[in-house]
């Protein structure tokens, strides 16, 4: 899509729906959740957060999310289940309802960070690392890891902030059962793999990840979303070792916030509509080059078109 038609979208981003007669809504910072029993209808609407905030919403970007995960969930399933049960719409899943596992299951490939609390700044100084990690001397910011850890930590709600733990602490805590937390730490790391091969293929390097599994008649799947410019963040390889990363996910937009003082505090400052529709770019872009597919927008309004699609 060009620029202009970007920018022409922006008044018409998918901010919010309004579905009667679909279940209890459950209204997230990005997804508005209709369950139904046993099966959840997830929208994913345009909106964008930032520390932890609602700070703008990008065209399209809810279909790029929806779409994007639709085919990493395909790609695969030779390794692990999902919760799918079929793609109504562009920005829609109709899912299974699982039940979730307490804990989010972070993937980090390399070492890197800004903030005071980010792997890279507490590396730096020289401080004991969370969640049990032991990692050798001599790294340098953006350098990968000597192999991929995983990270996890605790799913908060109502606006509290997720704890990191230690894998011992996921069992101690009973959190999730050791077996089960065994399968599940083999699952990340080969489906990271499967990742990273693939962004390496598109030109891009997976530098990190969140997976959410649950389980659906017992069985262990992957739920929510899966690769996203929104659950990853993704550098572009070709300038990796060119000072600081290009980045093709969100956090293009949270470090233009952070230079203009912006941390969750307070109102975000209004984001022009050039700077939105670069946004756009980046999560169109990256669709593209992980799926090999050209992005089709979905016909809008697009809260016209959901509500037809799913009545």
């Amino acid at each position: 899509m060009n620029r202009q038609s970007l920018v022409a979208a922006i008044p018409h981003a998918l901010v919010a729906t309004d579905l009667p007669g679909l279940g209890v809504k459950i209204e997230g910072k990005v997804r508005d959740i209709y369950v139904q029993g046993d099966r959840r209808i997830l929208v994913t609407t345009d909106r964008v957060s930032a520390f932890d905030k609602v700070v703008a919403a990008i065209p399209f970007k809810g279909q790029v999310l929806n779409q994007l995960s639709a085919w990493w969930f395909d790609e695969i399933d030779d390794v692990v289940g999902n919760h799918v049960i079929s793609i109504p719409d562009p920005n829609v899943t109709v899912a299974h309802e699982a039940q979730t596992l307490p804990v989010e299951v972070i993937v980090r490939g390399y070492i890197t960070g800004v903030t005071s609390t980010s792997l890279w700044t507490l590396y730096e100084a020289g401080v004991e690392l969370p969640y049990g990690l032991d990692l050798p001397p001599g790294l340098s910011k953006n350098d990968p890891l000597p192999e991929p850890v995983i990270t996890p930590t605790t799913k908060a709600s109502g606006g509290e902030h997720d704890e990191r733990l230690t894998s011992e602490q996921v069992v101690s805590l009973d959190l999730v059962e050791a077996g089960l937390w065994s399968h599940v730490q083999r699952v990340a790391l080969d489906v990271f793999a499967r990742g990273q091969e693939a962004a390496a293929d598109a030109g891009l390097i997976l530098v990190d990840t969140k997976y959410e599994f649950g389980l659906v008649e017992g069985q262990l799947v992957l739920i929510d979303e899966v690769h996203t410019p929104d659950s990853s963040r993704y550098w572009l390889a070709a300038n990796h070792k060119k000072g600081d990363p290009q980045n093709y996910d969100k956090e293009h937009l949270r470090l233009w916030l952070k230079a203009r003082g912006y941390s969750g505090d307070g109102a975000p400052p209004e984001i022009p509509d050039e700077f939105v529709a670069t946004v756009a770019e980046r999560y169109i872009d990256a669709y593209e080059r992980l799926t090999g597919e050209s992005f089709v927008p979905g016909e809008l309004p697009a809260d016209k078109r959901i509500g037809e699609a799913l009545r």
